[in-house]
């Protein structure tokens, strides 16, 4: 028994392409421990493996006919069986699987946000300019939209019975009392009117009412609407102009739900237009939507943003970047914001002390109510690196090396993780301070135990085949995969296929370089050219609510997959190009998984950078006979 685990042992821990090939005559077992400073045993191993495909041994070194993966030497390694979840090893195999470990820490580890949007008019800045009085529209100077005009200007000249009454009243009442309650209600009247103060002084120094009136700009802008022409008649309260003041501007960006728990009320936003290629604009977070839009399942985020040279134009597209510092109870680190107070209408206004909004008037509200950390001391979280991570859609899995032993012991372990900063998860349960966790070659060490028939990321409870064991084809889900979903009987026409491929093509490489955002992107591209698509369209959405790639991976990606890939054979012909059928065993024990690429090398969807090359070529689908090459088994 004890032959047998450590023959398991070392065939995890083998994971991956180790430089290990025998030469004529060296004895491997002697360089193995000789690398790691380890007494030499003369060892000769006999048989060679695949440590993904355990099923396959061969008498000598090679690659796995399967997955391509170099064939590992299959060597006795004593390991102490000290728990299900305990793995022991020797030095040498230690030094042969590469294992690193690295401290738990507290900290704020940086992420960065990437959004995309669209500019656009500051609804505040917008002036509508309607009648106060009936006229006839004689001239206009603004005779058309995207004219700029400044305060005061002229914009067109109008006779109004109405106005020339109203002129006679004041100047009789200010003949008779310049001080009088008549003279200043006539001149309020006037003001009430739309006339400036200089037009109306105008009328009492000129000592006449005019039949004539000349309108002017009340702000500065752009005219962005015109409602009238020459000779119009117009009633009170009709629209006559619209004018934007376009040095500031409104930028909306598209967050995910994955990405609120970064954005805050007050943070700076870096963002590019295509039309200034290698410039960089900023802008402060305003207003964050408080509902989730049911068609694209994104949260729109407004930002406010200066635009005093008008080199910035609405309906410019931009690609916005944040970056953020997130700590316990989801809230951000920002140390420009520690112990500030904002107003919560313009958060451009930030003072040291209680007090009033410049703008608006509004009392500034300290910081930490709108999600900033107040004492960085006492709510820094623990975060490890991504790659200590072994993840499924519901389970998050780490190996701690145990101090104080003999040989090198890892024991997996079950973590509750919070949101993923860059190359970093927060801890929200599950290990403390100081504790050393596997960073690299933790996956070797999962499959050593799911060798062992032990509980591992897979496999909770132990037990079962060991990875890779074949049962034979299967078209539909069972329990066995784990994967808790039943078969979807999901149909794309080979049409919409094929107005789909570029999408789908661009998520596989997302899902391939573990892009979360990238991958989103895509199926929101999907989604928006789907729009009629029924059950394809339920899936789409379904695939944005998800809130990691695993979950985004299976089930969903493999029944997007499934349906492609039965739409392209379908009918080739309508596809703009040849796509190739990968497949990949490990994707679930019973049948593994297929998916859809533009051609090789193969770039594994379902696990990433973990395995991104396992798998194999099945097929070729085209609309030429000839490039149908089939590779299937």
């Amino acid at each position: 028994m004890a032959a047998v685990a450590g023959v398991a042992l070392l065939l995890g821990l083998g994971i991956g392409r180790f430089a290990f090939v025998p030469d004529g005559g060296h004895d491997h077992a002697t360089a193995g421990s000789a690398a790691a400073g380890e007494p030499s045993a003369s060892v000769e191993p006999s048989i060679w493996t695949c440590s993904m495909h355990p099923q396959i041994q061969q008498p000598a070194p090679g690659d796995c006919p399967i997955c391509g993966m170099d064939l590992i030497p299959l060597e006795k390694d004593e390991g102490a069986d000290e728990g299900p979840r305990v793995m022991s090893m020797s030095k040498s195999s230690r030094a042969l699987a590469e294992i690193q470990t690295t401290p738990v820490q507290r900290g704020f580890p940086k992420a960065e946000v990437r959004l995309v949007g669209k500019l656009a008019y500051d609804e505040t800045k917008e002036k509508s300019l309607t009648a106060r009085f009936p006229a006839r529209i004689d001239e206009l100077f603004v005779n058309y939209t995207g004219i700029a005009v400044k305060q005061g200007e002229h914009l067109a000249r109008v006779y109004s019975p109405e106005l020339l009454t109203a002129q006679r009243e004041l100047l009789t009442s200010y003949r008779s009392d310049p001080g009088s309650s008549i003279t200043a209600a006539a001149r309020e009247k006037l003001r009430l009117w739309d006339l400036l103060p200089d037009q109306i002084d105008a009328i009492l120094e000129r000592g006449q009412a005019k039949d004539h009136f000349t309108l002017r700009a009340p702000i500065g802008g752009v005219v962005v609407s015109k409602k009238v022409n020459e000779g119009d008649y117009v009633k009170t309260g009709e629209s006559l102009f619209r004018i934007v003041d376009l040095n500031e501007l409104w930028l909306f960006l598209d967050a995910y739900e994955s990405d609120l728990a970064w954005l805050r009320y007050g943070q700076e936003v870096a963002f590019s237009v295509q039309a200034f290629p290698g410039e960089t604009f900023h802008g402060q977070i305003a207003f964050i939507e408080p509902e989730v839009d049911s068609k694209t399942r994104t949260v729109q985020v407004r930002v406010n943003v200066p635009n005093r040279d008008g080199r910035l134009k609405p309906g410019m597209f931009a690609k916005g970047r944040v970056e953020a510092r997130l700590a316990e109870g989801g809230k951000v680190y920002a140390p420009e914001f520690a112990g500030k107070w904002i107003s919560p209408m313009h958060p451009e206004i930030v003072k040291d002390a209680p007090g009033e909004c410049d703008v608006c008037g509004m009392d500034l509200v300290p910081a930490q109510e709108l999600g900033y950390v107040r004492d960085e001391t006492q709510e820094a979280p623990l975060y490890v690196p991504a790659s200590a991570v072994l993840r499924t859609g519901e389970r998050a899995v780490v190996y701690i090396e145990k101090p104080d032993t003999e040989r090198p012991t890892y024991e997996g372990r079950e973590i509750t993780l919070g949101p993923r900063a860059g190359e970093h998860f927060i801890v929200a349960a599950g290990l403390q301070e100081g504790d050393r966790i596997v960073s690299k070659g933790a996956f070797k060490i999962d499959s050593a135990l799911q060798i062992q028939a032990k509980p591992s990321m897979m496999n909770t409870q132990g037990g079962g085949p060991p990875p890779g064991h074949d049962h034979g084809p299967s078209s539909t889900r069972s329990e066995a995969d784990g994967s808790g979903h039943e078969a979807a009987a999901l149909r794309i026409e080979p049409e919409q296929a094929a107005r789909l491929t570029a999408d789908y093509l661009a998520l596989q490489a997302a899902l391939a370089g573990d892009d979360l955002d990238a991958a989103k992107s895509a199926v929101k591209g999907m989604s928006e050219a789907s729009a009629s698509a029924g059950e394809l369209l339920e899936l789409l959405r379904e695939m944005l609510e998800a809130e990691s790639l695993d979950a985004l991976r299976r089930p969903h990606f493999e029944d997007l997959s499934n349906a492609m890939i039965a739409a392209a054979k379908a009918k080739p012909s309508v596809f703009d190009r040849s796509l190739t059928v990968m497949h990949c065993p490990m994707v679930y024990p019973d049948r593994g998984a297929d998916w859809l690429q533009s051609g090789e090398p193969l770039q594994n969807p379902y696990f990433g950078a973990m395995m991104l090359t396992c798998g194999e070529v099945r097929e070729t689908i085209s609309d030429s006979e000839d490039a149908h090459d089939s590779h299937g088994h």
